[in-house]
C-alpha cells in the first residue's frame, strides 16, 4: 500500500488523494492564482519572509482580498506541521499557492481567497551544477512588460511553450525575451552576467520576475563589496560577458557554460554558492 501523503489546504491538513478542489477553480480555469516555491534547506525555511511580502505584494496587484490570519508566523507554522506529517527534511520544496476563490468567469465574483501548500522531499544543500549549462533564446513568443510581468502568477504559457522548444532544442535552458527584444531572465530563473568582476542583471523594469534568489545575490554582493548594476541585457552583453549565472530559490545557482560559440567561466557562481550555504548553517 503507497504510503499517505499530506497538504494543506485552507488551514487543515489533507490526504493528496482526497479531491479537495473544486472543477470550478479559478487557478484552473483562468490561471488566477500566485505561487511561492520555498526552499527548505538543513531545516530551514529559507527566506520565508521574503516569499510571504512577495506573494502579498501580488495579491494586492491582483486585487485580492488578504485574510488576517495569512501571516507570516501562521504560514510558517502550517509549513512546519505539513513537513513533520510528510516526514520530507532536512531538505525539501514547499509550494504555497493562492487562488481566488470560484465563481463568475473572467470576472470574479468574490476576491476572497483559498491556499494550499504541497511539499516534496529533496536531497542535500545548494550545489553548482558540475556541468556548464547549455543555452540559447527563446524568441517565439515575447514577454510583455506590465504590472503582472514581475509576478509569480499561475498564467505561465509563456515558459511552458518556452520549455517545449528547450526540448526539441535539446538544450539545457533557454533564454526569455521581453516585447523590446531585451533578455530578462530564463525559463525557471532570473539571469546574471558577470564582466571584468562587475555583475549585470535586467531591473524589474524589463519584465523579470522579482526573484528571492535574485534578491539575495544583489544583497550579497552589496555585502562583499561586488559592483552591481541593474541594466537591459541584450546578445552583445551576453556574448561579451566573462560568466553567466542563473537564480531561483530551489537550486540557488546555476552557471551557463555556453552561449552560441561563446563559453563561460564559473567563478562567480561558485563563491554565491559557499555563501548560501553558509546561510544555511
Amino acid at each position: 500500500m503507497a504510503k499517505d501523503s499530506y497538504c494543506i489546504l485552507n488551514g487543515h491538513l489533507v490526504s493528496i488523494y482526497e479531491p479537495s478542489v473544486a472543477f470550478n477553480n479559478r487557478a484552473f480555469r483562468y490561471g488566477d492564482s500566485l505561487f511561492e516555491t520555498i526552499r527548505l534547506c538543513n531545516n530551514k525555511l529559507m527566506f520565508l519572509r521574503d516569499h510571504i511580502t512577495r506573494l502579498k505584494l501580488g495579491m494586492t496587484v491582483m486585487r485580492m482580498n488578504l485574510p488576517a490570519e495569512f501571516t507570516y508566523e501562521n504560514i510558517q507554522e502550517l509549513i512546519i506541521q505539513l513537513l513533520k506529517h510528510n516526514v520530507h527534511a532536512p531538505h525539501a520544496r514547499i509550494r504555497l499557492t493562492v487562488f481566488r476563490n470560484e465563481g463568475g468567469f473572467y470576472t470574479p465574483e468574490t476576491n476572497d481567497i483559498s491556499f494550499l501548500i504541497e511539499s516534496e522531499e529533496l536531497s542535500g544543500t545548494y550545489e553548482l551544477n558540475q556541468k556548464g549549462l547549455w543555452m540559447d533564446i527563446y524568441g517565439d513568443i515575447k514577454k510583455p512588460i506590465n504590472k503582472l510581468s514581475n509576478l509569480k502568477t499561475g498564467n505561465a504559457l509563456l515558459y511552458v511553450m518556452a520549455g517545449l522548444a528547450r526540448q526539441s532544442m535539446k538544450l539545457d535552458e533557454c533564454f526569455i525575451l521581453n516585447e523590446n527584444g531585451g533578455i530578462c531572465e530564463s525559463i525557471s530563473s532570473n539571469l546574471f552576467i558577470v564582466k571584468n568582476g562587475t555583475i549585470y542583471t535586467p531591473p524589474l523594469t524589463e519584465g523579470c520576475i522579482a526573484g528571492i534568489m535574485r534578491k539575495q545575490i544583489m544583497s550579497m554582493a552589496t555585502q562583499y563589496k561586488i559592483l552591481t548594476f541593474e541594466s537591459p541585457i541584450t546578445v552583445n552583453t551576453l556574448m561579451n560577458g566573462d560568466e553567466v549565472f542563473l537564480t531561483n530559490c530551489i537550486q540557488g545557482v546555476q552557471w551557463v557554460g555556453q552561449f552560441k560559440q561563446r563559453f563561460y567561466t564559473n567563478k562567480m557562481a561558485q563563491f554565491f554558492i559557499d555563501k548560501l550555504n553558509h546561510v544555511t548553517q
